[in-house]
């Protein structure tokens, strides 16, 4: 938790209680249904929180925006950024049942209103979001072509509508048909050695009515 404090000082009490109470919340659910392997749940605030906060360092969220989180796994980064920008609403969706029986216990042990989760593949949301967030669920050729048309027209942030795309490595090969990305490096924002080479991709899309 302190880890978190270090680099988000200026949370509300609120925020505080609820980052606490996620690693006792995902500990119990993991030894039901494994969603995070071991070795991470003993790391979870470098490994799985904070990563999911980079994204927090490249856009802060206005109030009333729509975030989709594709893949959401366990809930990462979409329960944390929930977590951190309460007046916005998330969406998480996953196409494995059990790993979102655990977010949904974790959101209700949270109190977090501002979340709902379906069980389908992103193809089927049918619904429009200010920003698409995702941990490395795919190729990004094969990403943009399952959330395509689900960008809404209206820009609230200075950053462009599109994705935010947690990722890690050499992205040169996959990024080379996207001219309009941005790459955040976090180990900009964040000192500890796994960050060293994640990244937080940003590509705008394009509304298409």
């Amino acid at each position: 938790m302190e880890l978190i404090l270090k680099y988000f000082p200026d949370l509300t009490e609120d925020q505080i209680n609820k980052f606490e109470l996620l690693e006792s919340l995902y500990k119990d659910w993991n030894l039901k249904i494994n969603v995070v392997s071991r070795k991470d749940i003993d790391e979870l605030y470098l490994r799985h929180v904070l990563h999911s906060l980079g994204i927090a360092k490249v856009i802060s969220f206005k109030d009333g925006s729509k975030i989709l989180d594709v893949g959401t796994g366990g809930g990462f980064p979409g329960v944390p950024l929930a977590i951190m920008y309460p007046e916005c609403s998330f969406h998480l969706v996953d196409s494995i049942g059990k790993k979102l029986k655990v977010v949904n216990e974790v959101v209700e042990g949270l109190g977090l209103t501002n979340v709902k989760t379906t069980h389908s593949r992103v193809e089927e949301i049918d619904d429009q979001f200010d920003f698409i967030v995702s941990r490395a669920v795919a190729i990004m050729p094969t990403f943009v072509h399952w959330v395509k048309g689900k960008i809404v027209k209206e820009q609230k942030h200075d950053l462009k509508n599109g994705i935010l795309y947690l990722k890690g490595g050499d992205l040169t090969e996959e990024l080379k048909d996207y001219r309009t990305t941005t790459i955040y490096n976090l180990s900009d924002y964040f000192t500890e050695d796994f960050y060293e080479t994640k990244k937080v991709v940003h590509l705008p899309l394009k509304y298409r009515g």
